[in-house]
């Protein structure tokens, strides 16, 4: 039915699941129809009747629910207030969702082939068969890639569009059903996954399919997007709208907003209604995966269930941890630019803090092996120490495993495709570190081409102090000058590493990436000059020589940078803290 021929105080039904897997009818009576409540798009207002919705009111889960007037679709239950006292919800016009169903799809979606496309598309359509992705792409220096800021940056394009959180009305949140994982894990999961609209739920969940389980989509049943499956789990619940064939639209909003995208969809089981003053959820769990969402738009998203999405294995083994029954986990992550570094991060971190959750000190190191497709296989290696209680999720954001997934999968240059991940974690459980208590400068002045010595006194954990005396070496061009000395541990250092130019010189920057963790790295600025270029970092340069390389008729030319001279101190332990000094280079006498 067109929404020109809705009117106030008509009434029908709507479908979605309240139990199970089969849609049951609730009533609903229209309130009126909001003009340009989107950009060329109306919104239905309507009153919903049913036992469970007078209790929990707008429902996150419901999003995609079909609504009918006079046994007629009308559009998907898709938006509501927030702290809302009426079972009063914002519907999408179903034109709009039909429109994006046959939306022309491009030929790959981030390098991923679609094979159920029309052979002659004609006219717009042919055009629109191009190569295109999702549009969560990381915005910074691919090499600095940063999970926190990609989250920054989706966050921030997504509050641009949203209205108040208080005073507009709002898509209906989508649960995301996070199963076999640690509470803090799930904390970490909100912090990313918030402003996107979405909201991480501990609601457990199961993987694979389950015995009974329907075997095909319908109008009114319960979808899920699947991020990650296997030991653990985690799913955005909503309802279908209408199936047409082998593809159907649901939702009635957008889950992220991503554009073409292609993300495993599943059959979903509904457990409970959850009912909450702020918002209330469905509770539900994966029971047959099928199909994939290639599509996500302001009306809806878009599935297709002759397509299997792209997914890649992790496993995990974990070792030092006495008597822990859980020594392997195994799981898919959903191929996807924010989404996959995100959940790689949240489920390393949540396996990690389950079989260590003891009340005393937590060393680790991790190794990890990460396969791309077309360029082998690169190991990377992590490392901390939790002090006074178990590691927390957090640790792994900016892990180096999660850094080259980020930005291998953003990169700007072509099509990446992780194909697995393995990584071995080993714990001892002590405290294995050094406080840097304090330096003291033994020789405030120092002939140039000489040492610096620096006593350094250390503090390890429940044991006495000790001290080390290191010589810095510091070349004659600092003669005449006061050089500062910076004291820092080794991991707080990345290697100089050129600018990638490519997918290749990317994936070989993130090997060996830092200077040994168990070690103190002393650093001064070079009074030479240094240039980054095509790969290759060249340091050490005579004045001068930048204006020799510099060509003038074009504009690649190499980067230039001010270097780092670094001494490395290699210690037993890691270190903790920091400390600078200044010393004086006596001037050549001639």
């Amino acid at each position: 039915m067109s929404v020109k021929d809705i009117k106030p105080g008509m009434k029908g039904y709507g479908l979605t699941v309240f139990k199970g897997t089969k849609p049951e009818k609730f009533e609903v009576e229209v309130i009126d129809v909001l003009k340009n409540f989107q950009p060329r798009q109306e919104s239905i207002l309507i009153k919903t009747k049913h036992p469970r919705l007078e209790v929990a009111k707008a429902v996150a889960g419901m999003s995609g629910s079909p609504i009918y007037i006079n046994n007629k679709m009308i559009g998907a239950y898709a938006y509501g207030w927030t702290f809302g006292r009426e079972p009063v919800a914002g519907v999408t016009p179903i034109r709009l969702m039909l429109d994006d169903l046959v939306r022309p799809l491009p030929k790959q979606i981030d390098g991923w082939p679609l094979h159920a496309l029309p052979k002659k598309p004609a006219g717009k359509a042919k055009q629109a068969l191009r190569k295109t992705g999702s549009q969560q792409r990381y915005a910074g220096k691919i090499q600095d890639y940063d999970l926190k800021k990609h989250a920054e940056q989706i966050g921030k394009a997504k509050a641009a569009k949203a209205p108040s959180e208080t005073t507009g009305v709002r898509p209906v949140t989508t649960p995301i059903m996070i199963g076999g994982m640690t509470t803090g894990a799930i904390e970490v999961a909100r912090e990313l996954f918030a402003p996107l609209g979405l909201e991480p739920l501990q609601a457990g969940g199961s993987s694979g399919v389950t015995p009974g389980a329907p075997t095909r989509f319908e109008d009114g049943g319960a979808i899920g997007v699947e991020l990650i499956r296997g030991d653990m789990s985690g799913m955005g619940l909503g309802t279908v709208t209408r199936v047409e064939g082998d593809k159907l639209v649901a939702f009635g909003h957008p889950m992220m907003m991503s554009g073409n995208t292609a993300l495993p969809t599943t059959i979903g089981r509904v457990l409970h209604f959850m009912a909450s003053v702020s918002r209330s959820f469905k509770i539900g769990e994966s029971v047959r995966p099928m199909g994939t969402l290639v599509n996500d738009r302001q009306a809806s998203i878009v599935v297709d269930q002759s397509l299997q999405a792209p997914t890649f294995p992790v496993s995990l083994k974990i070792k030092g941890v006495p008597g822990n029954p859980y020594t392997k986990w195994d799981f898919e992550v959903a191929h996807e630019k924010f989404m996959t570094p995100s959940f790689v991060a949240v489920a390393l971190g949540s396996a990690m803090q389950a079989v260590a959750a003891e009340n005393q000190d937590v060393s680790w190191n991790a190794t990890s092996k990460l396969k791309i497709k077309g360029y082998g296989e690169i190991e990377l290696e992590d490392f901390g120490v939790s002090v006074g209680g178990s590691p927390s999720p957090r640790d792994f954001i900016g892990s180096n495993l999660v850094r080259a997934v980020g930005a291998i999968m953003n990169n700007p240059w072509e099509y990446a495709f992780i194909e697995g991940v393995t990584m071995e974690i080993e714990f001892r459980f002590a405290r294995e570190i050094y406080l840097l208590k304090g330096t003291e400068l033994l020789d405030p002045e120092v002939d140039a081409g000489q040492s610096a010595r620096i006593r350094l006194t250390l503090m390890p954990w429940a044991g006495k102090e000790i001290t080390r005396v290191i010589k810095v070496p510091l070349p004659k061009d600092l003669a005449g000058q006061t050089v500062s000395l910076s004291l820092s541990p080794g991991y707080t250092h990345y290697k100089v590493k050129a600018p990638p130019n490519n997918l290749g010189e990317l994936i070989k920057n993130f090997e060996d990436p830092i200077y040994p963790p168990k070690s103190l790295i002393v650093s001064y600025s070079a009074q030479t000059g240094g240039v980054a270029y095509k790969g290759m970092i060249a340091e050490d340069l005579p004045p001068g020589a930048m204006d020799m390389i510099r060509p003038t008729q074009s504009s690649v030319a190499p980067n230039s940078f001010s270097p780092m001279v670094r001494q490395v101190v290699p210690l037993p332990l890691f270190i903790v803290g920091g400390d600078r000094v200044q010393v004086k280079v006596r001037p050549v006498i001639r």
